[in-house]
């Protein structure tokens, strides 16, 4: 449990001491190739939304962002209270919230189905239970928050696909729930990936998200970020 402040400065010391050691190419989760779902959401028109939760959510969000498909990604929070949907709250880790980012998507360039490969590939490390990387807490688990009960069967189907796979070291951790509710969060959370990649934070867990994006879904990697400050889709 870490105060915001902790965070940045705990991340900051921790981020420089690695990149002094280990240089800007090795992250804090490693990407694991994985398949695509057997089951997928079918394609439809119109705007859709898809709400997950992986740690931090500054990374998550950055991957999504250089995803082609996306029509926006924004941080915020979900699995609590309005009342409580605020970083200083959140960060005690007593909400039921977990940092959260939804994903606003055009179903005729990506599917449900492929969000949740990129989100377990690179995205976080889904076997990490209530932490992701130096933060700690249930705010940062890892977590599907489905709209629809197509949306509960896809991931559901896709977590036990995953796990009979044996493609990762250790068991699947991530939880499946209804989303009740998608609050934004405070606008300095913002883009901040894009805003601030020489923060020592971004740039040893963050950033090497983006890199595995473009290494391992190359035909989804988009160079110039989808930004919260200039999407088309707002809601």
């Amino acid at each position: 449990m870490r105060s915001p402040f902790t965070r940045l400065m705990l991340g900051a010391a921790a981020g420089a001491v690695a990149l002094w050691s280990f240089g800007f190419a090795q992250a804090s989760e490693d990407a694991v190739v994985i398949p695509p779902p057997a089951v997928d959401v079918p394609s439809s028109d119109g705007v859709q939304t898809a709400v997950i939760a992986g740690g931090c959510f500054w990374g998550v969000q950055g991957v999504f962002q250089h995803t082609a498909g996306v029509l926006n990604a924004v941080s915020g929070y979900a699995g609590g209270a309005k009342l409580t949907a605020n970083y200083t709250a959140v960060s005690s880790g007593m909400t039921g919230h977990a940092e959260a980012v939804e994903i606003k998507y055009d179903p005729k360039q990506i599917s449900y189905g492929q969000i949740l490969q990129i989100f377990f590939s690179v995205a976080h490390d889904p076997t990490q239970l209530n932490r992701q990387g130096p933060d700690s807490g249930t705010q940062y688990r890892s977590a599907i928050f489905t709209a629809n009960d197509e949306q509960k069967k896809v991931a559901e189907a896709y977590i036990a696909q995953l796990g009979a796979a044996k493609l990762f070291k250790k068991p699947i951790v991530t939880t499946v729930g209804a989303l009740d509710g998608f609050y934004a969060a405070e606008a300095y959370h913002q883009d901040y990936l894009t805003l601030h990649p020489n923060q020592p934070y971004i740039a040893f867990n963050d950033l090497p998200k983006v890199e595995n994006l473009k290494k391992l879904f190359a035909q989804r990697y988009i160079e110039k970020p989808t930004l919260v400050r200039n999407a088309k889709v707002t809601n």
